[in-house]
């Protein structure tokens, strides 16, 4: 009986949660090259997978079709006609919320432009989420930070804006925060990287399309002894078993690559979940507050304003 997750959780967080999602990350870990490789495709391709034949899933997983059999045959399947039903009958569960929710958005857009249909595919990627999230999981990770000695935060590509945006959150409540990679690259990274420690937290995001460099950084800071906080799509990804800590933002999107709504959201409640940890913070979020207000535009005016308004209150002393 697969383990099932609240239906609104994300369906590739559900799967993976199954216990054939499961028997399928340990493949992911600890298997073969080819039993890797097909193991990465039915955790990224569920739906697919219902629909495809043995020889399709055996090009699309660059395998012979003896290798796909052998692999169903080792996670206890008679074939692997059994292995895509067992696929089949785990995801009913996990997609019929998530269906329902996309017919309304479907319902709601058939007269809307692409652009609307992206936000309502932006608002199903923040419901998945919040079903698969928890906020004593956002709380952990903030004590995390809040104790570190210094928060390396990293990505790359369309990753590198959510990390500025993570660090600049964090930078009032933290004792010292590098943005790793910032205007530079790999190299620059690395650089940033080469004193981390076991008193040190890495924040790496990464969501489809990964980057290629973002891994054997992430392992350099894991074998340096730093806790490792991943901000990622799936259990699937690279990251999620490199991080000791793993907050999941749902990134599928119709038409690209994948969504970063959800991850901005995540890092956003982890902010909120910082600031408002205990007294000290908020005390540091009023001080952050008053510091940048001469800079904002408006509050110069208004301050300008309450100034003139005292002047014009203020008694002038008498004269004898």
């Amino acid at each position: 009986m697969p383990l099932r997750p609240p239906p609104s959780a994300s369906p590739d967080v559900g799967f993976a949660e199954s216990s054939l999602g499961q028997s399928l990350l340990r493949v992911l870990a600890e298997g073969s090259a080819s039993n890797r490789a097909i193991a990465d495709y039915l955790l990224r391709n569920q739906v697919r997978v219902t629909a495809l034949g043995i020889e399709e899933l055996a090009e699309a997983c660059a395998v012979s079709t003896a290798t796909i059999s052998r692999f169903a045959r080792d996670l206890g399947f008679r074939n692997y006609a059994a292995m895509r039903g067992a696929v089949a009958e785990t995801l009913q569960s996990l997609l019929q919320p998530v269906e329902k929710l996309r017919s309304t958005i479907a319902r709601r857009s058939a007269k809307a432009s692409p652009a609307l249909e992206s936000l309502g595919y932006a608002e199903a990627a923040l419901t998945a989420t919040r079903g698969a999230l928890a906020g004593t999981q956002i709380d952990r990770v903030g004590t995390v930070l809040t104790k570190a000695r210094t928060v390396y935060v990293l990505g790359f590509g369309l990753s590198s804006f959510l990390a500025g945006a993570l660090a600049m959150h964090l930078q009032p409540f933290c004792r010292h925060v590098v943005e790793v990679a910032a205007s530079g690259g790999t190299e620059v990274a690395a650089g940033h990287l080469a004193t981390v420690g076991a008193k040190d937290v890495l924040v790496v995001i990464s969501l489809p399309r990964y980057t290629l460099d973002v891994v054997p950084l992430t392992r350099f800071a894991r074998d340096a002894g730093a806790a490792i906080v991943s901000i990622t799509d799936s259990p699937a990804s690279p990251l999620a078993e490199l991080g000791h800590h793993v907050l999941y933002a749902h990134s599928a999107h119709p038409v690209l690559p994948s969504s970063s709504s959800a991850a901005l959201a995540v890092i956003e409640a982890l902010a909120v979940s910082l600031m408002t940890s205990n007294k000290a913070n908020v005390a540091k979020a009023a001080r952050h507050t008053e510091a940048i207000a001469a800079y904002l535009y408006g509050e110069h005016q208004v301050r300008s304003t309450q100034k003139k308004e005292g002047a014009k209150k203020r008694p002038i002393a008498k004269t004898s």
